[in-house]
């Protein structure tokens, strides 16, 4: 395999690139600018700057309706906008949201959430336990159809019969304005990190009916009750979040605002943050990380999730479990994650990466497959050869009879140069691959939808617990865009909801994952690492191993965290720490 003329491509790439950028050590973002990353606009009490910090972290989102989002992208404007009922702080601890204090039954059937008083809506308007109520509920509706339905909500008494349209059997109840009593049909001791999780942000009955689904789409009809709200929404430019004076602790947010640059292309999110123009990036143009590797602004961290392939298991040959699995056996996820990502990825042998806690504290991975890998990615001649064997058992020896396949992906980061290397991979096989590169706006609903042969996927946690990755495999969940469907395993993720035995719990979990990879229900190929740009002028900022950047307490500061000291001698991170703070929902 011609693996040498991608290599080679990659690093020309690169090379121009540094050539036109001006490579060396430029430190992006501390260059002197009009606006440094802050946008200057007048106070009503007296011309004095706002602070508002700018930021890139995606393009346009396909939604940012707590109900529907699950991706990265939209979770992250929504965990500034909305706030549930708890959230996740720095240190990754449950604390509490809207609600100050909760408390669960004996047999963990039933959970009792105590809100905050005088809690408001970005409206002014009174925000109650009846808003939960509402937006929970919603969530259930077969005609909004959320993706994380049956993942946030499956374990709540009468979910069954809510899904069906039947939406008051959902036991979700207010017992008076402040009270919100949720009762499970089965015990879920990670339920308060569903109470943290933005699917179940609480959603405005009032707006929604008034303008429908359109309520989300604009800043004159999006009411939350976080931090923030959005108060100028230009598609395709940006979405400009203002400090929302009636969140219950906005005496501790000291931004005015968050600008989130709706920027697609890499080259050009780099270049606003060399300019000073935003003073975060996510979206690093892969070409530029060797000159960036070392700079004090660029930032590697590990965050829990998979980048795999999906297959349309509805569609030949992917019905064909030996197609399948010599497809998978056939990449090289060593040379993926550390030639082509450039070893800010690493090479996944397992669906479930790093990160992920098994019921008795220990990492998942390390119980997975009595404690092997599924996939030897340190022999992948040999994998290619019993690829080659699958594909000929299957009856397509050498590719004859095999159609042309279509490979999906969007083009930002690594993926298309994913995508052509996979041609190359699987031209070993005598497959013939063509590309199709998406939009991203238009990328997630196509893949949810099943319109493709083969779709570049990935998925990062929500919270630890396994099942939140493991879920996405079942039957009839929303984010199964492969449409796998086992009842093998279908039955051991099940057990794995209704036991109270932790050791039988984490067997069932280990089971699913065994008929995963045993049925090749999709192909993993990296595990995620975060790589973004960030001045060292933003103090109090965090990033979560969710893939979430957290600014709701964050400052500005024109000399870095060395003029961030307080007069009592802490430091705005310090400080930020002990805040309430929300970690957020979603994938990929």
């Amino acid at each position: 395999m011609k693996k040498k003329v991608i290599a080679l491509l990659l690093a020309t790439t690169m090379a121009f690139s540094l050539a036109a950028c001006g490579g060396g050590n430029n430190q992006g973002g501390d260059n002197s600018s009009s606006q440094n990353g802050t946008e200057g606009t007048d106070n009503a009490g007296g011309g004095s700057e706002e602070k508002i910090l700018s930021v890139q972290i995606g393009p346009d989102p396909e939604t940012i309706d707590p109900a529907l989002n699950s991706a990265v992208d939209g979770g992250n404007m929504l965990l500034h906008s909305f706030e549930c009922l708890l959230t996740v702080g720095e240190d990754g601890q449950l604390t509490e949201g809207q609600a100050e204090s909760w408390d669960t039954s004996e047999d963990g059937l039933t959970w009792t959430f105590h809100l905050r008083d005088g809690l408001k809506w970005s409206d002014g308007s009174d925000l109650t336990a009846n808003d939960f109520v509402y937006s929970w509920k919603r969530v259930c509706d077969p005609e909004v159809a959320a993706p994380y339905a049956e993942t946030v909500l499956g374990m709540v008494e009468g979910y069954d019969k809510a899904i069906e349209g039947e939406l008051d059997a959902l036991q979700v109840k207010a017992e008076d304005d402040k009270t919100l009593v949720v009762t499970l049909s089965s015990p879920c001791t990670y339920f308060g990190s569903l109470a943290a999780f933005a699917t179940l942000s609480p959603v405005q009955e009032a707006t929604i009916e008034a303008n429908g689904d359109g309520w989300a789409t604009s800043a004159e009809t999006y009411i939350s009750n976080g931090s923030f709200y959005v108060s100028e929404w230009v598609p395709g430019s940006h979405i400009l979040m203002s400090k929302n004076p009636n969140y219950w602790n906005a005496d501790a947010i000291k931004l005015d605002g968050i600008k989130f640059n709706l920027i697609e292309d890499a080259n050009a999110s780099y270049s606003a943050y060399q300019t000073g123009e935003v003073l975060m990036i996510k979206d690093v143009p892969t070409e530029e990380i060797p000159s960036l590797e070392g700079n004090d602004d660029y930032y590697v961290d590990p965050i829990i999730g998979t980048y795999y392939l999906s297959l349309n298991l509805n569609r030949e040959p992917f019905t064909d479990k030996n197609v399948r699995k010599a497809l998978s056996l056939a990449i090289d996820r060593d040379y993926v994650a550390n030639t082509l990502m450039q070893g800010t990825y690493s090479p996944a042998s397992n669906f479930m990466g790093p990160g992920w806690i098994d019921t008795d504290g220990k990492e998942f991975m390390e119980n997975a497959n009595g404690g092997q890998p599924y996939i030897d990615i340190s022999n992948h001649e040999a994998n290619l050869e019993e690829a080659k064997k699958l594909l000929k058992e299957a009856g397509y020896e050498n590719g004859e009879g095999l159609p042309s396949i279509t490979y999906s992906t969007n083009d930002i980061g690594y993926h298309k140069v994913v995508a052509e290397y996979l041609q190359e991979a699987w031209a070993e096989l005598g497959v013939d691959l063509k590309v199709d590169i998406v939009e991203w706006a238009s990328f997630t609903p196509m893949r949810r939808n099943g319109d493709y042969d083969v779709s570049r996927n990935g998925w990062v946690g929500d919270y630890s617990d396994p099942s939140n990755m493991l879920d996405l495999l079942y039957s009839t969940n929303g984010n199964n865009d492969g449409k796998f469907n086992n009842a093998d395993y279908d039955a051991a993720m099940e057990l794995s909801r209704t036991t109270l035995d932790p050791v039988e719990r984490s067997t069932a979990l280990h089971e699913a994952e065994d008929i995963l990879m045993e049925e090749t229900g999709c192909v993993p190929v990296a595990y995620y690492n975060d790589f973004w740009l960030q001045s060292d002028k933003i103090t109090g900022s965090w990033h979560s191993p969710y893939g979430y950047w957290h600014f709701m307490y964050a400052d500005i500061t024109e000399g870095g965290a060395a003029d961030a000291e307080t007069a009592d001698g802490e430091t705005a991170d310090e400080e930020s720490t002990d805040t309430d703070t929300e970690e957020e929902e979603t994938a990929e």
